[in-house]
């Protein structure tokens, strides 16, 4: 972990902008399209950097803005990975939105998202929370293997029960699916139900696949070498050199998704999942002549 003070926090426009407080991560997830060349990082991944002043910058870029929007956090790196527990720059950047009445859109796969319920609960009450965590693998040990440094698939799922007990709308990401190894209905089945139990608004899939690129692959790679022998060679046979790797099950898994989702009344389109994060509701809705 090393710190570091940016020049700005918040990207993006309109009905919604992004922040990204850390970058890198240290939940060890061995398909992390974050660690891929693209996105030009000049130090190790799990060398976290913090940027100290992102609730000073946050501070500022609020009190600037004429309109009220959703903040999005967590597309890039976790807004609660390991240092988050001690260093609060999350809970404090938190703080500014609710103090100034934004929406805030938070993605996470850690169970220390629990520690400032209290928060997101007071930010949904006066504007719009939505909490998304991610959920790939319902088996245990394989989680252990995929998500090596992170709460299981299923403390992620009493994480979204308490935000449900809260009033606080929930979205999941059931992404990378990952060929050869996740890709079963029983695993997607079991998701699926879980998150029909504990009342998700919307749930988001990208074709039943993975996606990999330079820098992302190598480290994806060395670890189907390391828990899953001879599984590589068979991704390069299948693969070659894709960025987008379906697996051979995305369409009867599709079609598991779509119909669980749609007898369930949960959302499963990426646009209309988006859609709905990056809406905020009016405070004060118009009177009516009527009202007079």
């Amino acid at each position: 972990m090393h710190f570091a003070n940016a020049r700005s926090i918040l990207t993006g426009s309109g009905g919604r902008c992004g922040m990204n407080i850390y970058r890198g991560c240290t939940h060890g997830c061995i398909y992390c399209d974050s660690r891929s060349r693209c996105y030009q990082f000049t130090h190790p991944f799990e060398d976290v950097e913090v940027k100290q002043n992102a609730p000073e910058l946050l501070e500022a870029a609020l009190r600037s803005k004429r309109k009220k929007c959703m903040i999005g956090t967590g597309a890039m790196s976790d807004p609660y990975m390991h240092c988050e527990e001690k260093l609060r720059l999350t809970r404090r950047c938190l703080e500014i939105i609710r103090d100034h009445e934004f929406g805030v859109a938070i993605q996470t796969k850690s169970d220390l998202i629990l520690r400032d319920i209290d928060l997101l609960d007071e930010i949904n009450r006066s504007t719009k929370c939505v909490v998304q965590m991610t959920l790939t693998t319902y088996d245990d040990d394989l989680c252990r293997i995929l998500e090596p440094n992170v709460c299981n698939t299923k403390r992620r799922i009493e994480v979204l029960e308490r935000m449900r007990e809260r009033g606080i709308p929930t979205i999941v990401w059931i992404t990378p699916i990952l060929p050869f190894i996740n890709d079963t209905e029983e695993n997607i089945t079991a998701i699926l139900h879980a998150c029909v139990g504990a009342g998700v608004k919307g749930i988001i899939d990208f074709g039943m696949g993975l996606t990999l690129r330079d820098g992302d692959r190598e480290y994806y790679y060395a670890a189907l070498d390391r828990h899953f022998p001879g599984m590589k060679e068979r991704y390069i046979r299948r693969y070659g050199n894709a960025y987008e790797l379906p697996s051979p099950n995305a369409k009867e898994l599709s079609a598991v998704f779509q119909k669980i989702c749609m007898d369930n009344g949960i959302m499963c389109t990426p646009d209309a999942c988006f859609g709905y994060m990056q809406e905020l509701p009016d405070r004060y809705p118009q009177m009516s002549l009527f009202d007079l």
